[in-house]
């Protein structure tokens, strides 16, 4: 692999510009939502600014998984399977329901490691979000290339936390992976077409999206708190998939910090996150 070529796409920069609709706004509410969907000019909840600026790639500029093909803004990493690892967010400013968004992102970095599943490239990429008030979120996203291997070999497992002060269940179906596949415009295979994702990929299921699992947590923790928090990390641990409920659970330390997970029916953990509020 020639890491050099890669590390070329170092300090790429792109610009996007976006909106949540109240028709997506309604959407993502059926799909996600708890009480009354956002009306028009309503803030938005955390981490729905992911629905707002859809890779507009034509069917013929999609590779075999369903992403569009590398190359123009991410690197061409030749490297089979790709995921979406981990995130590290600020929140500024709220954003609004029809509120014209723009997204500036930057590769920050590429790199490539040697782990348990082999070659691996990371690529993290900084946005910054921003509304009509100016600045709004922070981002930063770390994905994750890695070959397909022949058969699923699954992660070590953690255990969940034994006395959490947050604790609930999401039943995970087929039509809720499809439907936040669709309101993310996420054409990714492995979370919608069964025999892709058994046959080619090897998993033994449907994958949860990360996203989705890092959505359900930051939910789970605003209504915790009674607002949303100032900061949210997440990393992916284990898969999920679509024979297993999500189990949502936090523990909180005497500073407030809230410490979110995501795990399955079978007792581990699926995601590893963090909430933090700040006094205003």
């Amino acid at each position: 692999m020639d890491q050099l070529n890669l590390s070329a796409w170092e300090g790429r920069t792109e610009t996007a510009r976006g909106v949540v609709s109240q028709p997506q706004a309604q959407m993502i509410h059926a799909t996600l939502g708890h009480g009354s969907a956002p009306a028009s000019g309503a803030a938005l909840p955390a981490l729905r600014h992911w629905c707002a600026f859809p890779v507009e790639a034509p069917m013929d500029q999609l590779g075999p998984d369903g992403h569009p093909k590398l190359g123009g803004f991410l690197p061409p990493v030749p490297l089979e399977r790709r995921m979406w690892a981990a995130g590290r967010l600020r929140f500024h400013k709220p954003l609004h329901v029809d509120e014209p968004l723009t997204k500036s992102s930057t590769i920050k970095a590429v790199t490539e490691k040697t782990g348990g599943a082999g070659r691996m490239v990371f690529v993290t990429v900084a946005h910054e979000i921003a509304g009509a008030d100016g600045l709004a979120i922070t981002e930063e996203q770390d994905i994750v290339y890695l070959a397909i291997p022949d058969s699923f070999t699954p992660p070590k497992k953690t255990p969940m936390p034994a006395s959490p002060v947050l604790s609930e269940t999401v039943s995970v179906t087929a039509p809720l992976l499809f439907r936040y596949s669709a309101v993310t415009f996420n054409a990714h295979r492995i979370h919608y077409d069964r025999a892709y994702t058994t046959e080619v990929e090897h998993y033994p299921g449907l994958v949860v999206h990360g996203p989705l699992q890092a959505t359900l947590l930051v939910d789970a923790a605003t209504r915790h708190r009674g607002g949303p928090p100032t900061t949210f990390t997440f990393r992916g641990v284990h898969p999920l998939f679509d024979h297993e409920d999500l189990h949502l659970m936090a523990e909180e330390d005497d500073t407030g910090v809230l410490a979110l997970c995501a795990g399955s029916s079978g007792g581990h953990r699926t995601m590893q996150a963090t909430a933090t509020w700040e006094e205003t």
